[in-house]
């Protein structure tokens, strides 16, 4: 892991790193010693590690004493994108302009990312989990959208994540994976979602197989609400 830069501010240390040639950074509370929980923030499509929801949630909970991690998604913010992924996602956009099903479009694109996703976050875990200010703590991982469509096999592949935040996201090609699931997970669906019809949301919480799960709903449906004003504390989760 090579840290390419480091500030403080307001009682929050920022580090921007590169790890095999994957881009994060960490937020940990300033002058951290010692273990601490772990907080994995995935971002949401077309967005990336320094969007400011996630920037200002990493800051919020490193100042209440977690270590904050967040990497850019394959294809995203500063990672290179091929020509596959460049397709793959014309035929996305091309398949909603011509009223598509959203949900079957969007899986198909996040089934292509997830398993470097996957192994993206795992690589990263260990080695954020060797610093002395992190340690082999409680982990925990936080995601909406395609932060939850790239969580969802990770945390079903990944032991050490102990709870999670999910949501805005319905179940098509998650099933399975969802059903590996038996952390404490908080689970978010917009009502009157305009993107993610509320049954399919419904159902992606229904197919986890955690026994302790929760279901937080907001009437909300614009894009905006979607993206940016979700209530639920990725710190409140049990296990974490």
């Amino acid at each position: 892991m090579r840290f390419t830069s480091r500030t403080s501010s307001d009682g929050v240390t920022e580090q921007f790193f590169t790890l095999d040639e994957i881009p994060g950074v960490l937020w940990t509370p300033e002058g951290a010693v010692g273990t601490r929980p772990l907080i994995l923030l995935g971002h949401g499509g077309r967005q990336h590690k320094t969007a400011p929801h996630t920037v200002s949630r990493a800051r919020r909970y490193a100042a209440e004493g977690f270590a904050v991690v967040a990497i850019d998604a394959p294809h995203h913010g500063d990672r290179p994108q091929n020509e596959e992924f460049g397709r793959i996602a014309a035929g996305m956009r091309a398949g909603m302009a011509a009223g598509e099903n959203p949900g079957a479009l969007v899986a198909g694109m996040h089934s292509y990312l997830a398993g470097q996703a996957v192994a993206d976050w795992q690589t990263v875990l260990t080695a954020v989990q060797r610093l002395d200010q992190v340690g082999v703590g409680p982990v925990g991982y936080c995601g909406m959208s395609m932060g939850c469509g790239l969580g969802i096999p990770l945390i079903a592949a990944e032991p050490r994540i102990r709870a999670a935040v999910l949501g805005l996201l319905g179940v098509h090609g998650l099933a399975e994976d969802a059903a590996r699931i038996t952390v404490p997970v908080q689970f978010l669906v917009q009502w009157d979602d305009q993107l993610v019809p509320r049954d399919q949301g419904l159902a992606l919480f229904d197919a986890l197989a955690s026994t302790e799960k929760t279901l937080h709903a907001n009437p909300a449906s614009t894009g905006m609400c979607r993206r940016s004003k979700w209530r639920v504390r990725c710190g409140s989760s049990s296990g974490i």
